[in-house]
């Protein structure tokens, strides 16, 4: 059966464009990637499995990779053969010298037919990653470089490690671009990232690199995902401790293109004039998401490309997902739609998902001419001579252009004397820089020689891929045109000059580097001089460079010392521009230093007299606090803190130190804290009160010698003088709960987690509830009411019963939670574990509560189906109403635009990716499927504690772990026994029971109608 999408009417392109199928089923069902090869044969790797067994299959090898043959030449695919079977997950493929490598992780394959038959009968693990974390995004590619490298990105965060001849091993949890040469073994990083997923990289024709990622930045205003220009040694991607320990140039370097989540997948580069002269090196992107495929016209822009974008192919069948798209040698452009069975990581509607199979489509443009031969098949390649062969360099077919570089490269010093004629006196750009790529390939001084004189070509694409062998080969006979382009080169040339530069790694470049620093302001070529600096490693000669003139200079000087492995910078150097006047060496200074929390003792003098000072604006104070605060593992600036909430300085002074103290990222409050802060909750005055208690509350206690503050912290909670918020903020902080509670005080609680009262208040309330020491008729008055509290706050308040086992306690419990609008927040284990201590009749009165809790996809289904046609004809305005309402408390955790938390995934755009039916599974079903960098996990740590959340931060020594909408646990790797994949979100369930059906349907029209209020 077709696929139901591949209806014409479905799809949209460009006038003039038309569209055919050109693979459909049984040919083709779940088609993923492909490839060519050098006769038109197309690889394409597929899954056998079903939407059901995804995850299952990341870790088997149900998967194939086919060979489609077009028999008659009419476009259309009608032979198949199993070229390969028993892969992992394919993930990228590339034909090269007569095999085809697949990323099927934690490896890569190199597969042959040895025999002709169409089937791979040698197969050989030619790259190991030995990782795979079961999400799809462990290993991309592999894909082949104009400069003869193998190219494939590493994405998840898992570690790996590779040898370095003479250096320490290079460990990594970042993402990656990693190269090797073919016949090498030797792994190269190029780009470094803490983007979850970069997949596909293409190259210009004079080598830059352009890679396809996904969170690249975190999540808010609609931005996630995007298109990057990978420049050597650039870390990219949103910040993220995977990258701790690279090497940095300063804050992470920019994004080209932004997608929002339309988690991009393949991505080719069109080099056929067949579509017209406009289309030439147009970037094409299929988006997994969005269900299109986008154009992107590279525009220079200082040292790197911006890009002008436009939809080219659309469609809006939700089952249509583009995960590549590559250019056949006709000029004619194929998309591959994988079809609607992928959902890991990718959620859509995981209950009522059919298997929709997908298909292989072929894009031509109206009326262009027909190329004859375009793989140069009646060429007779092997009786060629050199000369001839060079020859082709020039032709207009890509394919054959392609080929003649790689027969060019296997001929080695054969064809010296041709490729030099060529690089002399050809009038073709397209042949002078195909005989750099084709030296690029050949391990030979004279063809390091012979690039070298390429570095003065009248052409800029020439001299850049000249530049770019000059790197791979770190051939340092080329210092002096390197350093003479450095100067007199345009932005891209002098980046590639410097990149070049480092490589070679020769101090007598450290100068020129320098002198270039303090002649730009552009982030992108700032990267590379200083990358460059960093690499060569002369302390004495970049130490020259805080002497100049230029700001600039000093900042790469300054920031290349920080970074290199000999730089030995003194906090003196660094914290004396703290009170430069020049912005720029102040902000490098600040990013310097939030690097160096061992550099604590020596800013204190430094934070007491600007904290003094009351001329500050507030942006200045804040900027402290949030210093302060990132310095705060420091024991010196601990010391500073503890000293000024106890009032050493101005009130502004004690304040902002507790506002640093709030926001200080560390495992466990510090002993000196633990007594300021209960010194601070003894006092009468109101702000500081309010800051000690805000303190508190954000950091987890030590396990002994903090009874004065948690005492500290009852008598605010038990004191009616003081705002009801205060009091359930002060009485959530204490970790081991309040005890038993008088009644004025439980009275207080009670009313704090009715639906009507802020979503700050109902989690303190319900907070301080489930830790209490409730008497019987608390626990009966507690029962009752918790057939009118929210989702969010039942599983707290049930923590109150735990210990009970009195068994009408546990009939009221029973009777309350069956009329409880929020019941569907409960998992199943949870109840089930609150109710072990009660006696047997209310643990069997449980088992149909228990039962209804655990519906199977069946029932989903259906209630989904009721919902759907219960929810239709909603009102978006109200929508945003009930969004930002207190009843479903969205806002608290999700973001709109500018507005809204950041706890879970930015919805800014969630209409234009999402169905109905899938978003109204996401609300009622949130445990149905996470999104990714949202997965919940499970943290068990050695003492036995069970920590159930979203991963916020992974750094190599710590991790954070977001719990609720305003509480997080911060871990020590040390502690931790085993982080696992948890199963129930932290979105509480039920929200079809806590709103009306009229709200329901509101806040889903108001969810579809994202996309068009955020753009």
């Amino acid at each position: 059966p077709r696929a139901p999408h591949s209806a014409k009417d479905l799809i949209q392109l460009p006038e003039g464009f038309e569209l055919q199928l050109a693979a459909t089923p049984p040919l083709v069902e779940r088609p993923i990637v492909g490839a060519f090869d050098e006769r038109g044969f197309l690889y394409v790797a597929e899954s056998s499995g079903s939407n059901d067994k995804v995850e299952k299959q990341l870790r088997e090898k149900p998967h194939s990779i086919l060979r489609l043959e077009d028999t008659d030449g009419d476009g259309t695919y009608d032979k198949r053969v199993v070229f390969a079977d028993r892969m992992m997950f394919p993930q990228g493929t590339m034909w090269f010298d007569g095999s085809l490598y697949v990323a099927a992780a934690p490896s890569i394959w190199k597969l042959t037919d040895t025999d002709g038959d169409g089937v791979a009968d040698r197969r050989e693990e030619w790259f190991q990653g030995k990782t795979l974390t079961g999400c799809a995004n462990d290993l991309h590619g592999p894909y082949l470089g104009l400069d003869g490298w193998i190219y494939w990105c590493k994405g998840a965060f898992a570690e790996q490690t590779y040898p370095r001849p003479g250096k320490a091993p290079f460990v990594t949890r970042a993402a990656h671009i990693f190269r090797r040469r073919p016949g090498d073994t030797l792994v190269e990083p190029v780009m470094t990232g803490g983007m979850d997923n970069p997949v596909d990289v293409v190259f210009t024709p004079g080598g830059e690199r352009i890679v396809s990622a996904t969170f690249v930045r975190q999540p808010g205003q609609g931005r996630r995902d995007g298109l990057i220009h990978a420049v050597y040694g650039g870390v990219y991607g949103k910040a993220h401790g995977v990258t701790e320990g690279h090497k940095r140039t300063g804050e992470l370097l920019p994004s080209m293109t932004h997608f929002g989540a339309g988690a991009p997948c393949g991505l080719a580069r069109y080099h056929s004039a067949v579509f017209g002269q406009e289309y030439q090196n147009n970037l094409f992107t299929s988006l997994f998401n969005l269900h299109k495929v986008t154009r992107h016209v590279l525009v220079p822009r200082g040292a790197t490309f911006e890009t002008r974008d436009s939809d080219f192919l659309v469609s809006n069948a939700q089952d249509f997902h583009p995960t590549d798209v590559l250019e056949d040698a006709d000029g004619s452009l194929l998309v591959i739609d994988t079809g609607g069975w992928y959902k890991l990581c990718c959620p859509t509607s995981q209950l009522a998902k059919p298997d929709v199979p997908g298909a292989i489509y072929r894009i031509r443009k109206r009326g262009a001419p027909r190329i004859e031969d375009p793989r140069g098949r009646r060429i007779d390649w092997d009786g060629l001579k050199s000369e001839m062969l060079a020859k082709l360099l020039d032709d207009d077919r890509p394919a054959v252009r392609s080929q003649t570089i790689h027969r060019l490269a296997r001929r080695r010093e054969e064809v010296f004397p041709s490729l030099g004629e060529t690089l002399k006196n050809s009038n073709s750009v397209k042949a002078r820089r195909g005989a750099v790529w084709a030296l690029t390939r050949i391990d030979d001084v004279r063809a390091r020689e012979m690039v070298r004189s390429a570095l003065s070509d009248q052409n800029e694409s020439v001299r850049q891929a000249a530049l770019h062998s000059v790197s791979a080969w770190q051939d340092a006979e080329a210092l002096p045109q390197l350093m003479d382009l450095l100067k007199n080169g345009s932005s891209h040339l002098r980046r590639t000059a410097a990149e070049a530069l480092g490589r070679i790694g020769q101090k007598t470049a450290v100068a020129g580097l320098l002198a270039q620093a303090g002649t730009e302001n552009d982030r992108v070529l700032e990267h590379a001089l200083t990358y460059a600096l960093i690499q060569i490693d002369d302390r004495v000669g970049t130490r020259e460079g805080l002497q100049a003139a230029a700001a600039t200079t000093r900042k790469a000087a300054l920031i290349a010392l920080d970074q290199m492995d000999s730089g030995k910078l003194s906090p003196a150097t660094v914290t004396a521009l703290l009170s430069s006047e020049d912005t720029l060496l102040k902000d490098s200074a600040w990013w310097i230093i939030e690097h160096h929390p061992d550099w604590g003792a020596d800013l204190t003098g430094f934070f007491q007299r600007h904290l003094a000072d009351d001329t500050l604006s507030l942006q200045e104070r804040k900027d402290l606090e949030q210093r302060l605060a990132s310095l705060a593992t420091s024991t010196a600036i601990q010391e500073l803190l503890a000293e000024l909430v106890q009032g050493r300085g101005s009130k502004d002074s004690r304040l902002a130190a507790l506002r640093s103290m709030t926001h200080a990222p560390l495992r466990e409050m510090p002993a000196a804290w633990t007594t300021a802060l209960a010194r601070v909750l003894s006092e009468k005055q109101t702000d500081a009160v309010r800051g000690a208690v805000s303190a508190a509350a954000a950091l987890p206690f030590p396990e002994k010698g903090a009874d004065d503050l948690e005492s500290a912290l009852l008598r605010i909670g038990r004191d009616v003088r003081h705002q009801k918020s205060l009091r359930l903020q002060a009485l959530a902080a204490v970790p081991k709960g309040p005890g038993s509670l008088e009644s004025e005080l439980f009275e207080v609680l009670m009313d704090s987690i009715e639906p009507s009262q802020s979503p700050p208040l109902r989690t303190a309330g319900s907070t301080t509830l489930g830790k209490a020491q409730l008497a019987r008729e608390q626990l009966l008055t507690l029962a009752d009411s918790l057939r009118r509290v929210g989702p969010q706050e039942l599983p707290k308040l049930l923590s109150a019963f735990s210990d009970s086992g009195d068994e009408m306690v546990g009939k009221r419990l029973l009777a309350s939670l069956r009329e409880s609008h929020s019941l569907g927040s409960l998992h199943p284990d949870r109840l089930q574990s609150c109710l072990l201590s009660f006696p047997k009749p209310v643990r069997d009165k449980a088992q149909e509560l228990l039962a209804s809790l655990d519906l199977n996809t069946e029932q989903q289904k259906a209630l989904l189906e009721k919902l759907l046609e219960s929810c239709k004809g909603g009102d978006a305005r109200r929508g945003q109403s009930v969004f930002n309402g207190s009843k479903a408390a969205c806002s608290s955790c999700h973001e709109v635009g500018y507005l809204g938390g950041d706890l879970g995934p930015d919805l800014s755009r969630i209409g234009q990716i999402r169905s109905e039916r899938d978003l109204l599974e996401s609300m009622v079903f949130p445990s149905a499927s996470f999104v990714r960098s949202y997965e919940p996990v499970v943290i068990e740590t050695k003492s036995g504690e069970v920590h159930n959340g979203v991963l916020r931060e992974d750094a190599h020594d710590e991790v954070v772990l977001v719990t609720g909408a305003e509480t997080r646990v911060r871990l020590a790797r040390t502690e931790i026994a085993e982080i696992r994949p948890g199963t129930v979100s932290i979105m509480p369930s039920g929200l079809d029971q806590l709103l009306s059906e009229q709200e329901l349907g509101d806040l889903l029209a108001f969810l579809k109608e994202t996309a068009l209020r955020s753009r």
